[in-house]
């Protein structure tokens, strides 16, 4: 795998989304040192606070497209809403502020945990699971990178599990269109 020197940014909720996106990024092959910028929810809801800076941040990285390689990782919980739903709510966001929703060509990246990341890791590390229960978070958000090598893999050759949870398999999806943009 080669190394990657992309601009990211990395807009989510706490830290638990951070630590996941971050290693699955390094392990994909991207140099991550000052290369990158994490927005995290500093309290309180940390939905609303990515979709309130969503727009700000597509408009941002839209504004820097033509000066250097650059990335957009959003990563919001779907909660009780459909993974849909909160893309809508993405969306809307940009539409409220009059600007274009995200386009195909755009290395914008939205992934969508439903209920939250916990649902992917507990999902990697073979339980079954369901997207209607809230999992417990791990008392360190690291205990999750022994896993994230495994999704790393299966995303990349296209081959999860049949018993993945639609969200994350949506998610892989979100990754294979967005890796041939940053070549």
């Amino acid at each position: 795998m080669s190394q990657k020197r992309v601009q990211i940014v990395i807009l989510c909720e706490d830290k638990q989304q951070e630590v996941f996106a971050i290693h699955f990024l390094q392990k994909r092959g991207f140099i991550i040192d000052r290369n990158i910028r994490t927005e995290i929810c500093p309290k309180g809801a940390g939905e609303q606070f990515v979709r309130e800076k969503y727009a700000k941040e597509v408009v941002e990285y839209r504004r820097q497209k033509n000066k250097r390689a650059g990335m957009l990782i959003v990563l919001i919980d779907a909660d009780k809403k459909t993974v849909e739903e909160r893309l809508k709510q993405l969306n809307d966001a940009l539409k409220e502020n009059s600007h274009p929703q995200r386009q195909i060509d755009e290395a914008i990246a939205v992934f969508v945990p439903k209920r939250n990341i916990e649902t992917w890791i507990h999902y990697l590390q073979d339980e079954n699971v369901d997207e209607e229960t809230e999992y417990p978070k791990f008392k360190k958000q690291s205990d999750c990178k022994p896993y994230i090598e495994q999704l790393v893999n299966q995303c990349y050759q296209g081959n999860l599990n049949e018993n993945a949870p639609h969200s994350l398999k949506t998610a892989c999806g979100e990754l294979q269109r967005i890796l041939p943009l940053l070549n």
